[in-house]
């Protein structure tokens, strides 16, 4: 369907779907709220997103949730040492019945691609995912091809397992769009998971609540949310502070701005609003930019994380409308 034959879709129309995805997906992942809506947000946004966490905590199971709920194709790369980057794209194989070489198309040729334990591969396994999440086609010998849309990178990362693992480059980890991170549940929504998978896994009867060419419809709604122009200078600013302060010895790119600019959009239609506040961009800063900061090596010995630096620069970056100035520069 073209851009200009969908029909338009309200805001009340995109928060009502927003949470009855949230509530489809909480029937298999517990507890997880703020993970599942930033999940959505990344979605919603036609973002990538990388969830760095322990191993048994859902991470797979939120992606298929997801997918399930919006009616796309779903494939899982279980990334290791040996995987080849034909393995994730696809391959040209030569027909000799036909005397012509035929694309057979990889687990990367879906709408929603899991790509499990993504620091496992080596980096050059790793760059095949990088045309794909940037302009949404990939390149085989010589020729281009489109992925279907909506398309969307989930990967995963293992926190404390560095052996035989490669660190993820930054120009990939700067095409994720969000960091999420899901925590072991508390005690009593360990006790209710166990009670729902008792018997059966709710997984496998998950109702798909919207299709693929209504969340792209969606999609393109959430660009019409108003951002003002005080918004976009306070994005920019948090944004430029990470570069300058003396914790940092990369800080985000442009990209993060966007990333943190569409975010925040997402976020105020999910609260059924038309336009972005300072809270929503607030929300949303360690979520966009943390995994985008190389915090210099001096400060890392010293506990200083990307978590510490964005909520330094949150309290001292003035919010539109009132005081204050930035102190954490060089």
């Amino acid at each position: 369907m073209k851009l200009e034959d969908r029909p338009v879709v309200s805001i009340a129309e995109i928060s009502d779907a927003a949470e009855r995805i949230t509530s489809n997906v909480e029937k298999v992942i517990v507890g997880k709220r703020d993970s599942v809506r930033l999940m959505l947000i990344a979605v919603l946004c036609h973002g990538h997103a990388l969830i760095e966490d322990v191993p048994g905590v859902g991470k797979t199971v939120l992606a298929k949730a997801i997918a399930r709920s919006i009616g796309c194709t779903f494939r899982r790369i279980q990334f290791t040492p040996d995987l080849l980057p034909s393995d994730v794209t696809g391959v040209s194989i030569y027909n000799q019945r036909s005397g012509e070489f035929e694309f057979r198309p990889g687990p990367i040729m879906s709408q929603f691609v899991l790509a499990d334990e993504v620091n496992r591969a080596t980096p050059k396994t790793q760059s095949a995912l990088l045309e794909a999440m940037e302009e949404a086609q990939i390149t085989i010998d010589g020729l281009t091809h489109t992925l279907q849309q909506p398309f969307i990178v989930m990967a995963t990362q293992n926190p404390i397992e560095y052996e035989g693992t490669f660190p993820l480059p930054e120009a990939q980890l700067d095409r994720f769009m969000l960091n999420i991170s899901m925590g072991y549940p508390s005690s009593a929504d360990e006790v209710e998971i166990l009670g729902r998978q008792q018997h059966v896994r709710p997984i496998d009867s998950l109702a798909q609540i919207i299709s693929a060419d209504e969340l792209l419809n969606i999609q393109e709604q959430i660009r019409e949310i108003t951002v003002a122009e005080e918004i976009k200078e306070y994005i920019v600013s948090l944004v430029s502070a990470t570069r300058q302060h003396q914790h940092v010895y990369l800080g985000a790119s442009p990209r993060g701005s966007l990333a943190l600019f569409h975010a925040a959009q997402a976020l105020a239609a999910l609260h059924g609003r038309t336009y972005v506040q300072p809270d929503d961009v607030k929300l949303l800063v360690k979520a966009t930019l943390s995994h985008r900061l190389i915090i210099t090596p001096a400060a890392r010995v010293r506990g200083i994380t990307a978590e510490t630096v964005l909520d330094e620069v949150v309290t001292h970056v003035p919010v539109p409308g009132g005081a204050g100035s930035y102190v954490g520069k060089r």
